[in-house]
């Protein structure tokens, strides 16, 4: 991996990056006192660990699951954030099924995830020549900064797994641009693309957006750096190479989206969640709450905007003579810490990409791998009256800035300000009397009591769905339904006090909570959406729907003259009392009785169909003038025997995805849709004893092969034009415009203890 720095031994590398390491792990603790629940909570309990189980579960079966069709429109997993093409993420899942305490399972996951990124931020810092120490500093503070750790951490952990890739290949590439005057294969095309790659599959688009910043950043900054650019071109075919492997991951959402909510995405600029930049560089009071428009008003309860309690203060003992020394060396760094710094101020959506709060970790990890580099080669303990009273000024300006945006907070923001100048001027004399191996400790271990007491102050996380930690426990407590059930409830309904343990949610499901038993809802979590189907039902994004759901569900659809709950196959619906409180005084619907479900009737009514569940008889929901025979199915081909003299029409209970291939008898019929929501296909006049097979391929499948194939086919080539001998070899001698050497006064105190780092 190459983790050897201007500074210090290999060893000394290695030394820190295991500090590195129990540096992250310590910082995992400190969390888990403060909440232990921190990393179990909104989007991950609600979404990826349900989702992991379920993807897991169909790995152990022997099935690819990129579609699961009785989920309806949240089933259409080669759209969803499952990472379906990603190796680590696939072995998560493969494990998922086998642990009975999700929330331990997922928060070991994510502390391996956290480990991965901040031995990425830790590699980056070393890339650009840091000291080991400062590196290490860079990198324990990274997972441990506000929207990386309330967020990214916490709830939306495909952002977290991505960007732990995007670091390393962010490293990797400065290493390849650079390298050490060898053709190590360490230095070469193959980590680039790997970690690109990885970066790009996790099928989330922040990261892969975010890594192609990365990489222009970096091409552009070695061409400042270099005055050339044959090494950028080159950094820009690999991610070429990267991105047409990847190109599988994302190209059935972009064909599909016309039928999903993302069918119409803009540029916009709105303010929701849009950061200013006098909040998004308040980045080392711990107290600091942002004011910003976002979930919880405009003052936000949680430190978003926060990065590491050194980052503003220790400016002020850099020599920025030096820095402007070094300008071109570090270029790429600053810019791509300025891109992100723009985006967090909007506009606030530009197609897919919306809310820019979420790329603050984006300009937290360029911010502190800047610092922590100038700090490395210009830092300067040595004028420490005037330097002191400098960041004096600079934490008197973040307390300002902290009390104008929560101003009901100001105890707090005094105590952190006295704590953020104590910690500033220890450090600052650990540096002139004990070295900087006792300073960088300082500024390590200073960082876990503030962690800790950041999310105590926030316990419990306000995003919590409270869901059980234990599947065990939920499988105990849900009616066991068999079959399709289709709930009709509003998690808004849950009162916070029934959201606890198993109350409400022994009866109730919302977002993937079902997947984590194997139950069949059509209800589950989705950020994508069948945008007809959400239509039909007022569901959401959470499986919850709107009061008028009851009555769509049983209307009649007029090309059928069949209830939507029929095309669907539903063999039973759940109601939520709180939304319907008098469902079962009114006379079931015609073919469906009320039944009793007992411990249930708190939360819930139930309807079952008069002769029991019919989901398992097949998918054909409809049939028009044809005699259609089942053959076999599974879940993305079913076949039949069809008969038609005058011609006639099936509609299937699916949704009529992009993808989906119908053929009779070895010929392409083609489909339509019902309602703009069921699959449905045309049967010629004339048909006897056809064979009709419909089945679903991703769309865009065998492109994404072609370009997957051109990518490694590209890769291959660059690696062997790397280990080729040439005169286009890393030159890392210095420049004229690079040389700087300090004044004398400037001169930081050397200590022996400064010796290995």
């Amino acid at each position: 991996m190459g983790i050897r720095g201007e500074f210090g031994s290999r060893a000394d590398a290695w030394r820190w990056g295991s500090v590195t390491v129990a540096g992250a792990v310590a910082g995992y603790a400190a969390v888990l006192l403060a909440n232990p629940r921190h990393f179990y909570t909104d989007d991950t309990e609600a979404q990826y660990g349900p989702m992991w189980v379920m993807l897991g579960r169909h790995l152990h079966a022997g099935r690819f699951p990129a579609l699961v069709p009785w989920e309806w429109m949240s089933g259409n997993y080669s759209m969803e954030e499952a990472g379906l093409y990603n190796p680590p993420q696939l072995l998560v899942d493969w494990f998922a099924p086998m642990v009975d305490d999700l929330a331990l399972y997922v928060t070991v996951v994510k502390l391996l995830f956290s480990i991965v990124a901040a031995l990425g931020v830790y590699r980056v810092c070393l890339a650009y020549k840091a000291r080991p120490c400062w590196a290490a500093v860079a990198a324990i503070a990274f997972p441990l900064s506000g929207w990386f750790l309330f967020f990214d951490e916490a709830s939306w952990a495909t952002s977290l797994t991505g960007t732990a890739w995007m670091l390393h290949a962010w490293a990797s590439a400065v290493r390849y641009l650079r390298g050490d005057g060898t053709r190590r294969w360490a230095h070469g095309p193959i980590p680039v693309f790997v970690y690109l790659y990885l970066a790009i599959s996790v099928q989330y688009v922040f990261p892969a957006v975010e890594s192609a910043l990365m990489i222009g950043a970096v091409a552009v900054g070695e061409v400042i750096y270099r005055r050339t650019w044959r090494p950028s071109l080159r950094l820009l075919a690999v991610a070429a190479c990267a991105g047409l492997v990847g190109l599988e991951t994302y190209l059935p959402g972009i064909l599909s989206s016309p039928v999903t909510w993302r069918g119409n995405e803009r540029v916009l600029n709105e303010d929701f969640l849009t950061v200013g930049w006098s909040e998004s560089l308040n980045a080392s009071l711990p107290s600091t709450v942002p004011a910003f428009t976002g979930w919880w008003g405009y003052v936000q309860p949680l430190p978003m905007v926060y990065i590491a309690w050194f980052l503003i203060p220790l400016l002020a003992f850099v020599d920025w003579a030096g820095v402007r020394a070094r300008w071109r060396e570090h270029a790429g760094m600053v810019l791509f810490a300025l891109v992100f710094l723009f985006w967090t101020a909007g506009p606030g959506r530009i197609g897919p990409l919306r809310w820019p709060a979420r790329v603050l970790p984006m300009l937290a990890v360029g911010l502190l791998v800047a610092v922590c580099v100038w700090l490395s080669r210009n830092a300067v303990f040595g004028d420490w009256r005037r330097r002191g009273a400098a960041a004096g000024l600079l934490i008197g300006l973040l307390f300002v800035r902290s009390f104008c945006a929560a101003p009901h907070l100001v105890v707090r923001h005094l105590i952190a300000t006295a704590a953020v100048a104590a910690l500033t001027a220890m450090l600052v004399w650990l540096a002139r009397t004990r070295g900087l191996t006792a300073a960088c400790a300082l500024a390590i271990v200073a960082m876990f009591p503030i962690a800790y007491d950041q999310v105590r102050m926030q316990s419990s996380t306000p995003m919590s769905y409270h869901f059980p930690e234990k599947r065990s426990t939920m499988r105990a407590a849900l009616p066991r339904f068999d079959g399709v059930t289709l709930q009709l409830a509003d998690r808004a309904l849950v009162p916070p006090e029934e959201q606890r343990g198993d109350r409400a949610w022994g009866s109730l499901v919302f977002g993937n909570y079902a997947k984590n038993i194997d139950a069949h809802y059509v209800n589950a979590y989705t950020p994508i959406g069948y945008a007809a189907f959400s239509k039909l039902l007022c569901m959401g994004w959470d499986g919850s729907t709107c009061p008028a759901a009851f009555a769509a569900a049983f209307s009649v659809e007029s090309a059928t003259g069949r209830s939507i709950v029929d095309l669907m196959k539903v063999d039973r619906v759940v109601l939520q009392r709180a939304q319907y409180p008098d469902a079962p005084t009114h006379p079931a619907p015609a073919g469906w009785h009320w039944t009793d479900c007992p411990g249930h009737e708190r939360y819930i009514w139930v309807l079952e169909r008069d002769g029991g569940p019919i989901s398992g008889q097949g998918l054909v929901a409809d049939t028009r003038d044809v005699t259609a025979t089942p053959i076999g199915r599974d879940s993305v081909t079913s076949r039949l025997r069809v008969t038609s003299a005058a011609g006639g029409r099936i509609v299937f209970a699916r949704l009529a995805w992009p993808g989906y291939r119908v053929s009779l008898d070895g010929r392409d019929l083609g489909f339509h849709a019902i309602a703009n929501t069921f699959l449905a296909v045309d049967i010629p006049p004339g048909t006897r004893n056809g064979e009709l097979v419909v089945s679903w391929r991703p769309p865009g499948w065998k492109i994404g092969i072609a370009a997957a194939l051109a990518g490694l086919a590209g890769l291959c080539l660059l690696q062997w034009l790397y280990r080729r001998p040439g005169d286009d070899e890393p030159d890392e001698r210095p420049r004229p415009h690079d040389v700087y050497v300090e004044p004398a006064l400037r001169q930081p105190i050397r200590q022996p203890a400064e010796i290995g780092c």
